[in-house]
């Protein structure tokens, strides 16, 4: 299929399953985070409905796709990121399945009914939008790193409000903002129920965590899952993470 590359576009793949991806170095590209979170989701075998927040080029919907029965809406606020994912969606013949809303999640409930959706992801922007902080001159890559047009607070006010009684939403965040993100996940109604660390080696602290919550659970139960670790003591990756990217 021919697809149309703007400029410093490339096409990239995850191997594991097979998607293509468009990228481009000065607007957008995934990183490993996008792929642990899309690993870390629970897909039900049922008929769901998805929604990606904060989708950028719409990695984390892409590399689910084949996980899904059922549909999947990417929610993504910069229009040439939405445009690479929508491109990407097409080059991967995935115009059945899955959509991409170019709009500020704010705007979710426009799109997408309340009470609605059997899961949410999302790869948030990591960083708290504070005059001291050091931002990237490249606004495309300072919007999806630091919160400038979205925080925590909307995020978990969206997800609370687009899933169903006991639906899930998976996270992919920094450990030391860890404490709050259950805090805003649990104001909303979300209660985190599985947390997963991630190593960039051994002996190294944490510097992913993986997060999963449901809306309107019970107070209690949380379970920290196994560890991951990325790179191996010879500085190549780990045999899961190995997995992740290339498959069995």
């Amino acid at each position: 299929m021919n697809i149309n590359l703007n400029e410093n576009e490339r096409i990239d793949q995850l191997y594991s399953n097979d998607v293509k991806i468009i990228q481009n170095p000065e607007v957008f590209s995934f990183s490993l985070d996008a792929v642990l979170l899309a690993y870390f989701t629970k897909i039900p075998l049922k008929k769901i409905k998805l929604v990606d927040l904060c989708a950028g080029n719409g990695a984390v919907g892409l590399f689910l796709a084949h996980k899904v029965n059922g549909i999947i809406d990417s929610v993504e606020l910069q229009p040439k990121l939405a445009d690479m994912a929508k491109r990407s969606v097409t080059l991967n013949d995935l115009d059945n399945k899955l959509t991409v809303i170019q709009d500020d999640l704010l705007n979710s409930f426009k799109h997408i009914k309340k009470d609605s959706v059997d899961i949410i992801t999302c790869n948030p922007p990591y960083f708290p939008n504070l005059v001291s902080s050091k931002k990237n001159p490249n606004k495309h890559l300072a919007i999806a790193r630091h919160e400038i047009t979205t925080n925590l607070d909307d995020i978990m006010k969206i997800s609370a409000g687009l899933l169903k009684t006991n639906g899930k939403a998976f996270f992919v965040y920094r450990p030391d903002r860890l404490t709050e993100l259950f805090l805003k996940m649990s104001e909303h109604g979300i209660i985190p129920k599985q947390v997963q660390f991630v190593y960039p080696r051994i002996n190294k602290n944490s510097n992913i965590v993986l997060v999963e919550g449901i809306k309107s659970g019970k107070i209690g139960g949380l379970k920290a899952l196994p560890p991951i670790t990325v790179y191996d003591e010879n500085n190549e990756y780990s045999p899961l993470i190995r997995e992740m990217l290339y498959g069995k």
